[in-house]
């Protein structure tokens, strides 16, 4: 059955309901677009359906997705079974009328998304435009949608990274070290718990420097533990960024990918330096190891999605950062063969609406370096660990 229409609604005379001006119309049809930015099964169309109402004059308008339930305002005819007719076009795909209702197909991507009802003496190119304009809002939805779909999807994929041969090693060398030094083997086990929880655990959208760079500690130190002194590691970061929000599980695999592609190939080892500092309005972050290196085009094809599937942190990496703050920000990549990378993050200080949510770790530059809740070093520089350079 229609839902009923909004009580205490004044039947004017038809010109009262038209827009006035072009600017007037504009308006109009701009606050449909937003109307449905839920679609047709939101919680404002309603309001979609009162603006179609004034575009096109109408005594009635509804609209129905594809469950066949109509939300509708102004006045429909008693003698004209207007669920019949949504029905028939939501089986059809065709338009249809009766009397002074018309009845039309929303197709989006090629699929019915939902029917547009129509009473009152509406022309049918007015008709075919607002049918047109709501089509392009749906489609608008339905993209927005897939983009957070996608950026989710993104975010799964990061925290499935986790390499099973480095928890492996990281367990056996923690087992190891629990009878000959059981101090040693408790920190690194905390450090492994912090590592493990900020990788999988839920978080939103964004977190702060200060986290992203604890939970680089935590891996460095584990990955410490594991290479031994083929690892020499430099973290340095300056208070004044460490507050700075930045989309969650950012700069934790730039770090991964500089120790499994840069150190661990290379015999004799090697050194991964992490800076954060800031430039201005921006926040300035860049990793950079001596390790084997990589062809600039082999560096390219991986910002761009298409290096092998163990390297595809990096440009969900560069995706993301270019999806939150536009196009000019995202990785930047300087390296050669035998030649060491770099890894450069930029992001604005302060971005509208990139809030961390404040559930994540323990600020990085703590004063045991075990991820207490001391306050960060003034000097902003990570305290010292056996084996850290």
């Amino acid at each position: 059955m229609p839902v009923p229409a909004e009580e205490g609604l004044r039947r004017g005379p038809l010109r009262s309901r038209r827009p006035r001006d072009a600017a007037t119309v504009l308006e109009t049809a701009r606050h449909v677009g937003d109307d449905l930015a839920d679609g047709l099964s939101g919680p404002r169309v309603r309001a979609a359906a009162r603006g179609i109402r004034r575009l096109l004059a109408a005594d009635g308008v509804g609209l129905s997705d594809l469950s066949g339930e109509l939300v509708h305002v102004g006045t429909l005819p008693a003698d004209v079974d207007v669920d019949a007719m949504v029905e028939d076009v939501l089986h059809t795909e065709n338009r249809r009328r009766r009397g002074p209702v018309v009845a039309l197909p929303l197709i989006v991507h090629d699929e019915l998304a939902g029917v547009l009802l129509v009473s009152g003496p509406a022309r049918m190119p007015a008709l075919r435009e607002v049918a047109n304009l709501l089509v392009a809002a749906l489609e608008r939805s339905h993209l927005e949608e897939s983009a957070e779909h996608a950026a989710e999807a993104e975010l799964r994929a990061l925290r499935a990274e986790i390499s099973p041969h480095f928890v492996y090693n990281a367990l056996t060398v923690i087992a190891g070290l629990v009878r000959s030094e059981p101090d040693r083997s408790r920190e690194l086990m905390l450090d492994f718990a912090d590592y493990i929880r900020y990788s999988l655990a839920s978080h939103g959208e964004y977190t702060t420097v200060a986290d992203e760079f604890h939970a680089i500690e935590t891996y460095l130190a584990l990955q410490r533990a594991v290479l031994g002194d083929r690892l020499r590691v430099q973290v340095r970061v300056a208070p004044e960024v460490l507050a700075v929000a930045i989309p969650y599980l950012v700069l934790q695999p730039v770090v991964e990918n500089a120790v499994r592609h840069g150190i661990e190939p290379r015999g004799g080892g090697g050194t991964v330096q992490v800076r954060g500092e800031a430039e201005g309005a921006d926040c300035v972050i860049s990793v950079e190891d001596d390790g084997v290196g990589m062809h600039p085009a082999k560096a390219e094809r991986l910002l761009a999605g298409n290096g092998a599937a163990a390297s595809m942190g990096i440009a969900n990496v560069d995706r993301r950062l270019r999806n939150v703050y536009g196009p000019w920000f995202g990785l930047v990549v300087e390296t050669a063969e035998g030649d060491g990378t770099r890894v450069i993050v930029r992001v604005p200080r302060f971005q509208p609406g990139v809030v961390a949510d404040g559930r994540g770790s323990q600020p990085a530059a703590s004063g045991d370096g075990t991820g207490g809740s001391d306050p960060p070093a003034p000097t902003g520089t990570f305290p010292d660990r056996e084996g850290w350079a």
